[in-house]
């Protein structure tokens, strides 16, 4: 058996715990970056329908440039990121609950011709299935597709218009800061 002295225990000790430190901090520095809640992307992204047409997409155009946790993105859709890692291209199936949330009833409301008057602008004329902006009360703004109209009032759903559907979302992730 082999006998060091306590000093020289320790500074092997040392030589070994600073050599995998050192060893473990270059890895790290090499490690591919990842999405994380707060991260700064540029990416390409697609949403489509499960048949492929495309609702939006950056791939024929340039890439975006956001922050996660900013509002730019919903937030299911930056769930969706977390953990890519940069330099990933991947295509997820979003069920609704992971993507626009699934269709709420109590979001499909009448509202009265007045009402309808005073968030148009003079004369306008309205069709079925027009998207109409609203004034919020605390001063924002929120927006419903108009279902039905007729002498007493007009029939909105002010659900998300993805509500309900199950989405592509293909992402290319460029770089992340």
């Amino acid at each position: 058996m082999l006998s060091l002295p306590l000093n020289k225990l320790k500074l092997a000790y040392n030589i070994k715990f600073s050599a995998f430190f050192s060893l473990h901090h270059i890895m790290s520095a090499n490690a591919t970056p990842t999405v994380t809640p707060n991260a700064y992307l540029t990416l390409h992204y697609r949403l489509a329908t499960l048949d492929g047409e495309d609702i939006l997409s950056t791939f024929k155009e340039r890439p975006a440039t956001l922050q996660l946790g900013t509002g730019q993105l919903a937030p299911e859709l930056e769930a969706s990121l977390l953990g890519l890692e940069e330099g990933s291209h991947t295509t997820q199936e979003l069920v609704p609950e992971k993507a626009f949330g699934p269709r709420n009833p109590d979001l499909i409301q009448r509202v009265s011709l007045a009402t309808l008057k005073e968030n148009s602008a003079f004369g306008e004329q309205y069709v079925i299935g027009d998207l109409v902006e609203f004034a919020a009360p605390a001063g924002g703004k929120f927006a419903g597709i108009l279902r039905a109209l007729d002498e007493e009032g007009a029939l909105f759903d002010f659900n998300h218009p993805l509500a309900g559907q199950t989405v592509l979302f293909e992402t290319k992730i460029i770089g992340i800061l």
